[in-house]
């Protein structure tokens, strides 16, 4: 007697062969038996297909998400390493590492639209003048000095490409290039705003100068600037 079970392999040939070896009265009995037999088998092999596609889609997710990982450390890396201490701000004010990271790439891709240019010597040698003359000033009339500086550093940022809008927006655009001295024109407009209410002494006057003048060094690219930056 022919036994056919779901172990039974066979061609779909020689199943025939099979069924013309039985009499009348078992073959169709054999029949639905060959085609359960059969129809189990196929569903054994959609169930193997199954799990290889669920494996494929498996390691395609892992790959995609190793994939998007890299990329998110790579970006972090490059902001990281143009913005310096300015990364590091935006992070603890802001809190969200992904929002601070899109903050700092649209102020990229705004600067990247401007059209920033490098002083002239005429208008670096200029600056530089106005510069000392707002230094000297500053022993006679400490206020009249920090306001003249500030005055002076807008001029400098408009010459370069930079536009004037409010101060939060140009300390950003001043950040994309000049991360290392932000902080300072931030520390410096903190002060000539306490001077504007009288609160402010000589000698955070001095500081503010100061910190007015590592930023001017920056936007003339002036020795003193370069040497600073070679210094990172």
């Amino acid at each position: 007697m022919i036994r056919i079970d779901s172990s039974y392999s066979a061609t779909h040939f020689e199943i025939l062969e099979i069924l013309k070896m039985t009499d009348n009265r078992t073959r169709p009995a054999l029949c639905l038996h060959v085609a359960s037999v059969i129809l189990k088998q196929e569903e054994s092999l959609m169930d193997n297909s199954m799990i290889i596609i669920i494996v494929a889609v498996v390691a395609a997710l892992a790959i995609i998400a190793a994939v998007w990982m890299f990329m998110q450390k790579k970006r972090t890396d490059q902001l990281r390493s143009r913005f310096g201490p300015e990364y590091e701000r935006m992070l603890e004010t802001d809190g969200d590492r992904r929002h601070a990271e899109a903050v700092l790439k649209e102020r990229q891709q705004r600067v990247a639209k401007l059209d920033i240019r490098p002083l002239s010597a005429e208008d670096r040698q200029r600056f530089e003048q106005a510069w000392k003359r707002e230094q000297a000033h500053f022993v006679d009339d400490p206020k009249g000095a920090v306001a003249e500086a500030d005055r002076l550093i807008g001029e400098a940022m408009r010459a370069r490409g930079y536009p004037l809008g409010d101060f939060e927006q140009r300390a950003a655009d001043i950040s994309v290039d000049h991360p290392m001295v932000v902080e300072n024109y931030r520390l410096a407009h903190e002060i000539a705003l306490k001077d504007r209410r009288n609160e402010a002494g000589t000698e955070e006057l001095r500081k503010a100068m100061m910190h007015y003048r590592a930023l001017f060094e920056d936007l003339l690219e002036t020795q003193a600037a370069v040497a600073r930056e070679g210094t990172r």
